[in-house]
């Protein structure tokens, strides 16, 4: 990029499950707690900001162009834009690449950059008959009305899940859960290792807990409607989890030969997180001592039946692009969207095969070391709201490398309806 991008620090809330201790916090009000405290850390007033960019993806329809509702809720001035970006599970991180973007092409300096999701409120939607219906209950002509609402009980059918509709491509018609079995299936990855893989991402998970690891980057939240507590971490999580607990659930996506379960697949989760986005000059100018620099990015494409293998498309980009390898990076975080998902990366990443046939490269990209993979566990045992996702895998590693006093480090995901994305990040 022709300016060193500068991450000068980042928030986020506790991750609660869907339905939780979250449920009553909307997507905007979960932002506004980031962004005030974000702001309050940094020190800087928020008419200082440029704008605010803020990724969603369920897009709420009573906070339309929702960073716009995010930055006038937080107290920034009513001078100051906002708006929205959506690249389903890669928004978060989007929104960072395009503060990037306007800092680059000298359309401001100071910018707030995040995401944000409440998958506790992604509404029921009713069906087309009823909306018919109803429609009928709104016209003026009061026969019309009087047919309508006598066939309103006829009409009744099961309310259509807006959070499963979301899930599920349209192109495909395959909810995500389906694609994690096709990868399974293409690569050969059994149940006990996906239950493996999961039961690892717990345990790394409550050991990073029990050293207090996420305490400098979680704002407490007060819990609604009552305001009786403040959440102060990650609820959710299973701290008795074993292996055995794990191989006696059911298939999920596929009843009858899956191996893809609840407990080897992400939670369903609320939360947002925040970024100040700055170049390394301004950072400089008003003394900020940064976390790091977002060095370069890739987003790529494929097929959305397997949307799961975006990471080794967009980390094969980014590494053509930056000249660099897999071993360059010294820490690496993937979105765990299912353990399959992540297993199924990790052989395409080591295969030659892979690499000919859809990378056009002749070698492999290169084996992914665990012991710098996620190392303070995943989206399996934290959980995954879809638009805030990216921001975090951005804030975490760049914490964790300062943590570890390490330099370079790669953030990648999937992405719902077949993309991939991936950022080299430097720690200061």
């Amino acid at each position: 990029m022709q300016k060193r991008i500068c991450i000068v620090d980042g928030i986020r809330t506790p991750m609660c499950k869907a339905g939780g201790s979250l449920q009553h916090t909307t997507a905007d009000e979960l932002a506004v707690y980031t962004v005030t405290h974000l702001l309050q850390r940094v020190g800087i007033e928020a008419g200082r900001i440029d704008e605010v960019i803020f990724g969603n993806v369920s897009m709420p329809v009573e906070a339309a162009n929702i960073s716009r509702v995010i930055a006038l809720k937080a107290g920034i001035p009513s001078s100051v834009p906002g708006y929205t970006v959506q690249r389903n599970c890669a928004s978060g991180m989007e929104s960072v690449v395009a503060a990037a973007r306007k800092i680059a092409n000298n359309e401001g300096d100071l910018f707030l950059a995040g995401g944000t999701e409440s998958m506790s409120n992604i509404p029921l939607l009713y069906n087309q008959r009823m909306v018919e219906r109803f429609r009928g209950l709104m016209t003026k002509n009061r026969w019309k009305r009087m047919r309508s609402l006598l066939s309103l009980w006829l009409s009744f059918e099961q309310p259509v899940i807006g959070l499963e509709k979301g899930l599920t491509d349209p192109v495909s018609g395959l909810i995500m859960g389906q694609t994690a079995e096709l990868l399974a299936r293409q690569f050969q990855i059994s149940r006990d290792e996906q239950d493996e893989f999961a039961l690892w991402s717990y345990q790394k998970y409550l050991a990073a807990k029990a050293e207090h690891r996420f305490v400098s980057e979680v704002v407490p939240i007060p819990h609604k409607p009552g305001y009786d507590r403040f959440i102060t971490e990650d609820e959710g999580i299973r701290e008795d989890q074993t292996y055995q607990s794990l191989a006696h659930l059911r298939p999920y996506f596929d009843r009858t030969d899956g191996t893809v379960t609840v407990g080897n697949s992400c939670a369903i989760t609320d939360g947002a997180a925040s970024l100040l986005v700055t170049s390394e000059a301004t950072a400089e100018r008003m003394g900020f001592n940064p976390l790091g620099y977002l060095k370069d990015y890739a987003i790529s494409a494929l097929n959305p039946e397997i949307m799961g293998l975006g990471p080794v498309f967009a980390c094969h980009q980014l590494f053509e692009k930056t000249h660099s390898t897999l071993n360059d990076y010294e820490l690496i975080e993937m979105n765990e969207a299912f353990a399959a998902q992540v297993i199924a990366n990790e052989r395409a990443f080591a295969s030659d095969q892979f690499a000919r046939e859809h990378l056009g490269r002749k070698t492999a990209l290169g084996p992914i070391d665990r012991d710098k993979l996620n190392v303070n566990g995943g989206a399996i045992a934290l959980g995954h709201p879809v638009g805030m996702t990216g921001t975090r895998l951005i804030l975490h590693t760049l914490k964790e490398l300062r943590r570890r006093n390490l330099k370079k480090g790669l953030a990648t995901l999937c992405v719902g309806g077949g993309q991939g994305f991936a950022v080299a990040l430097e720690a200061a």
